[in-house]
């Protein structure tokens, strides 16, 4: 088993040291700005945007503004989607403009409104085109550009190496790599032991992502690929602390600033809900945060009477879901067992 106190290590990124190696994320709808805030302050290594698409950025489209402003965290990393590579220099441009340190491109969303679009990991399918992505993205910056991907498109594709390498060629400073293919969306068990292809390829940072949301699945992912690096993207919700704990574990440390009482549980999820609100607005803001309550309810509370459940994810109303939630997080049995299901 590899020792996990590598992920205790700094990491360079082209010249941006990154804390410790374990990270979370960048995932649509979810990491934003007070989601990235509090993972970095449980400890996670590296915290990254939702992804924003270039050709909406590059012409101004209302809303892309909130995901690439700069969240005052030390390293400030945005993701980039897209397959015109004029819009990806210009988004580029954009986004280091706003003080982005790494500018990370989008090859892996399985998503079909992405792919549909012959976006995210529909890239993997023309390693060609890909290449001149980046290609444009690398010569539009002076900050370091990573890119996110898959195994390949499909089992009779895997050329995640092939991608790689040729992206290390083009000057990208570190990949990260979901064990999956496109066409395997989040099904079955990440395959760990392929991702040792890729680092086998480069010579560049790999970080290995997909199916981790513990110490022991970080030193196994860690072990079976070699990687430099782990990403952690699912487990975190409802638990925004679980890089910080893995790498808290790691270290033989406690996880800073998790909540370890009801009470505290509940404070915690009402300044998640009200920093929320505070970013988008009451109106947008209630919505956008419902799938957040609603995980903390499923990992925290999962006993909460239907009708109370109901009434947090329907009301229009902030005074009435943040009474609801300090009556049901006050009183879970759940909420008790914060550091174990970490």
């Amino acid at each position: 088993m590899r020792d996990v106190t590598k992920l205790t290590s700094t990491l360079d990124v082209g010249g941006v040291r990154i804390r410790n190696r374990v990270f979370l994320a960048p995932m649509s709808g979810i990491s934003d700005e007070p989601f990235r805030q509090r993972a970095y302050a449980h400890g996670a290594g590296l915290v990254v945007s939702e992804m924003v698409a270039s050709g909406e950025l590059a012409r101004g489209r209302t809303g892309c503004g909130l995901r690439i402003r700069h969240s005052g965290l030390p390293v400030h990393m945005v993701q980039l989607a897209g397959r015109e590579a004029a819009h990806m220099a210009e988004g580029a441009r954009i986004v280091a403009g706003e003080g982005a340190d790494i500018i990370d491109i989008n090859m892996g969303c399985p998503a079909k409104k992405v792919t549909g679009g012959y976006a995210g990991s529909a890239l993997m399918r023309d390693l060609d085109h890909a290449l001149s992505l980046i290609e444009a993205v690398v010569g539009a910056v002076e900050v370091p550009v990573t890119v996110k991907m898959r195994l390949g498109w499909d089992e009779s594709a895997l050329n995640a190496p092939m991608l790689a390498r040729r992206a290390e060629q083009a000057g990208v400073k570190m990949v990260t790599v979901h064990g999956r293919t496109r066409c395997q969306f989040y099904q079955g068990k990440a395959d760990w032991r392929a991702i040792a292809r890729i680092k086998q390829a480069v010579s560049i940072p790999v970080v290995a992502n997909g199916d981790v949301g513990s110490p022991a699945e970080a030193a196994m992912i860690l072990d079976q690929s070699g990687a430099d690096a782990v990403m952690i993207g699912r487990a975190h919700y409802g638990a925004p602390w679980t890089a910080g704990s893995i790498a808290a574990a790691a270290a033989k440390e406690a996880t800073p600033g998790l909540p370890e009482s009801p009470q505290a549980l509940a404070d915690y999820v009402i300044a998640h809900y009200e920093d929320m609100l505070t970013l988008y607005g009451t109106e947008s803001g209630v919505r956008q945060a419902r799938k957040h309550l609603g995980w903390f309810l499923d990992r925290h509370a999962a006993d909460v009477i239907g009708e109370q459940r109901k009434a947090i994810l329907t009301s229009f109303e902030p005074v009435r879901v943040i009474a609801a939630l300090r009556e049901v997080f006050s009183s879970a049995a759940e909420a008790m067992n914060l550091r174990s299901a970490a």
